[in-house]
């Protein structure tokens, strides 16, 4: 149930958005002065803030800004003023919607219920999965640049990482230490092939059990490395 913050000084307003709000499934709080409001807004996690701009003690445009500054969350400014002006100052303070006094409650849900699935939406993209390579007791995050060995992080330097992720995205692949070299070091970096022994030794250090026999990465006689699933 998405929560709802009403803050509205005229007492009779702030109750009917309240009735047909809460009448469509949502929970409602109402603060009728500026400074609650504002601390009510900023200490509890609400869905969306319905704020009123002629306000006591703190008026609804410094709300507005207080609340953008600290939290994304929709706000529908509802005020009397028609001027463009205040219209045009709210929205550019952060507002997403102006709703002109008076209106139809039912309107007002639903621009309530248009705001609110439009920041899911939004929050849902934001929330996607990390890109993550899983293979048996090894999860490497490649979003985050993490690597968990049976669900123990384990840290990695960044020529570590690239190399590990590298291979287990091209599992059962052979690749010559000319190969690694070249892909992860560049042809024109500066080193010797023999690096790419030093970080093989040293990943199957932190991800193998037993180093000296790896159920990773493998080691191709005459021929170079594989990443074996």
């Amino acid at each position: 149930m998405s929560r709802i913050l009403i803050i509205e000084d005229e007492q009779s307003i702030a109750e009917l958005e309240r009735d047909y709000l809460e009448i469509s499934g949502y929970e409602v709080d109402i603060e009728n002065s500026g400074d609650k409001g504002l601390h009510q807004a900023l200490s509890i996690d609400y869905d969306l803030i319905i704020l009123d701009l002629m306000l006591p003690k703190v008026d609804g445009f410094e709300i507005c800004r207080r609340i953008r500054s600290e939290k994304d969350i929709p706000i529908v400014m509802v005020s009397a003023k028609k001027e463009d002006i205040d219209k045009i100052r709210g929205l550019g303070l952060g507002a997403d919607d102006y709703i002109i006094k008076p209106f139809s409650p039912s309107e007002m849900v639903a621009r309530v219920k248009a705001h609110l699935a439009r920041y899911e939406r939004l929050m849902g993209r934001r929330e996607t999965k990390n890109d993550e390579v899983r293979i048996r007791g090894l999860m490497i995050d490649k979003t985050a640049r993490r690597v968990f060995v049976n669900e123990k992080e384990v840290v990695f330097t960044t020529k570590e990482f690239d190399l590990l992720t590298h291979l287990a995205m091209n599992p059962n692949r052979v690749y010559s230490k000319e190969q690694l070299f070249d892909l992860l070091w560049g042809m024109d970096a500066m080193g010797e092939i023999a690096t790419v022994t030093v970080h093989i030794r040293k990943l199957r250090e932190k991800i193998e059990q037993d180093p000296s026999n790896p159920q990773y990465i493998e080691t191709i006689w005459g021929a170079g490395y594989r990443f074996r699933i």
